[in-house]
């Protein structure tokens, strides 16, 4: 939707409500809602002001120590929010409402380099001075269940109904219980502009899959947030909940963000050798510097203490840094031919905040390019019970570290992003570390 058919739906008050928004540290959408006039009238033009310390919050809203960006000794200013016009579209779930995102600006103009959008839209720019063009698409997971939001945070999460009784994973029967909720999804969302492929059942009592087509890394990180936050609301209006954590119980698989990448030139698919019918060398480079990078930059693809736990053996998640073609035991698995030809991340869960997640393939990948690495022979077997290869980081203490030290990073992002990430990690860890949990009282409250 474009500015001038908003005026018009604002004219005929089919639209009265405009949601500003930006995408937080935590992937999440924050933002105002405006009145369909003043936003046309003024907003669309001149934009507006938000609070800078919502990017040095934790997740309770609760402003966190510790930044230069923002922080009590600067007052806590404001930054510009300035609409990017190419993200408006109506939101049908909502009445009478549409949705644009915007990015966030420094009085001065300059972009605010540690927003999540900023640091996937730099990595992009470098992309195309290259003259590459990087598709890529992300399928997510979560688990669907029969409480309300209300119900289930009064419950304190626990004993929460899952939407089907046993795995459905690729079943038709069970899920057609809740094809009312999906239909409602798939089709409110290409309406909204987030086209869907398919959705299915998952591996997970109550678990299942959305694929969307690829396109390029903004325009699909812009869908993958509005999808989360489109979800969540279309479920609570059926009275149910779902949930993007990516471990949210130890007996059943994590929620998984896989990332499918490829570079382009013109029409050809530059990781797709045509003579030899198989992964050009460009393609073994971007996958060699995946291998080698990923793991100082996996706090892009786990950002939280829960994100942990889902690396586990046996559970589809991988734990090891190797590549093969389809098999779903390692980091990297490699998928399609031609113009399908495909490199897919396994290592990002649901929780992941997907413009931090892409800018973070992007760099790997690109360093790979740069110091032309190989990724070597393609794994064969088991990689799960292999102690030869490289394990993910177990903690976000040591992502957080890795992150810290990451020549890479600190090269291609700026010492100014990655002290504010790896400070951003530590204190969520920190936060758990300081909570007392209820393994911790189940275990000790008696028996210690």
């Amino acid at each position: 939707m474009n500015l001038q058919t908003l005026r018009a739906k604002v004219k005929s008050a089919e639209i009265d409500t405009v949601i500003v928004a930006f995408p937080d540290v935590f992937g999440r959408l924050m933002g105002k809602r405006f009145t369909g006039s003043y936003f046309v009238d003024s907003a669309a033009e001149h934009g507006t002001h938000a609070c800078n310390y919502l990017l040095t919050v934790d997740i309770e809203m609760e402003p966190m120590t510790g930044f230069e960006l923002a922080n009590w000794e600067k007052g806590f200013g404001d930054f510009e929010m300035r609409p990017d016009l190419k993200t408006l579209r109506m939101l049908p779930w909502q009445e009478g409402a549409a949705l644009i995102i915007c990015d966030f600006h420094h009085h001065d103009g300059k972009v605010v380099a540690e927003s999540p959008r900023a640091v996937l839209q730099r990595q992009v720019d470098v992309v195309a001075r290259r003259r590459f063009v990087c598709n890529i698409a992300s399928e997510l997971e979560f688990f669907l269940f029969n409480s309300s939001y209300h119900d289930a945070f009064a419950a304190n999460y626990r004993d929460l109904e899952p939407s089907s009784d046993y795995r459905v994973d690729y079943q038709i029967m069970q899920p057609t219980r809740d094809e009312p909720l999906f239909r409602s999804i798939r089709n409110m969302m290409g309406e909204a502009g987030v086209p869907i492929e398919s959705s299915k059942g998952e591996w997970g009592r109550g678990q299942h899959e959305i694929n969307f087509p690829y396109a390029d890394p903004i325009g699909i990180a812009d869908m993958h947030v509005l999808f989360k936050q489109g979800v969540k609301e279309i479920a609570a209006q059926h009275g149910r909940s779902v949930t993007f954590m990516a471990k949210p119980s130890m007996t059943e698989p994590g929620n998984s963000c896989h990332i499918h990448t490829s570079l382009w030139k013109g029409q050809a698919n530059a990781f797709w050798d045509q003579k030899n019918r198989n992964g050009s060398k460009l393609f073994r480079q971007f996958l060699g510097g995946l291998i080698k990078y990923s793991r100082e930059l996996s706090y892009f693809f786990a950002p939280t203490v829960n994100a942990y736990k889902r690396y586990q053996s046996g559970s589809w998640a991988p734990t090891k840094m190797a590549w093969a073609y389809d098999n779903r035991t390692v980091g990297f698995r490699v998928v399609g031919q031609d113009k399908s030809f495909r490199i897919e991340n396994r290592m990002p869960g649901a929780d992941a905040n997907p413009y931090l997640a892409f800018a973070a393939t992007l760099v790997a990948g690109l360093a790979g390019i740069d110091e032309q690495l190989d990724c070597g022979d393609r794994y064969e077997g088991n990689a799960y019970v292999d102690p030869k290869l490289a394990a993910l980081p177990v903690s976000l203490h040591e992502a957080a570290e890795l992150l810290d030290r990451s020549k890479l990073a600190r090269k291609t992002f700026g010492d100014e992003v990655i002290d504010f990430y790896a400070h951003t990690a530590r204190l969520e860890a920190k936060a758990f570390d300081n909570a007392v949990t209820d393994w911790e009282k189940k275990r000790y409250f008696e028996r210690i």
